[in-house]
């Protein structure tokens, strides 16, 4: 397999890409076993972010800007498996 600089092997956007992957699918499997009894575990987690958004109110635009991040153990497991895919191909 050959990456974007002509050489042979893995490169980071497959890593970046992989990685991404593995939050967004840990996440919905996190949100969907969280309704079992016995898997709300798999749902705990921490979140954090920007309480209020930052507004740029330039008369002409108004623009907010705000972020919001959900780690939960799904989203962990999720990392995990896609660092062992990597490591894989």
């Amino acid at each position: 397999m050959r990456n974007l600089y002509g050489g042979k092997g893995k490169n980071n956007w497959s890593l970046f890409l992989l990685l991404l992957g593995g939050i967004v699918i840990g996440g919905f499997i996190g949100q969907y076993l969280g309704k079992v009894p016995y898997m709300q575990w798999i749902n705990y987690g921490q979140e954090f972010g920007f309480k209020n958004p930052i507004v740029l109110d330039l008369s002409i635009i108004y623009i907010q800007f705000s972020f919001k991040m959900e780690i939960t153990i799904a989203s962990i497991l999720g990392i995990i498996a896609a660092i062992l895919i990597y490591k894989r191909i």
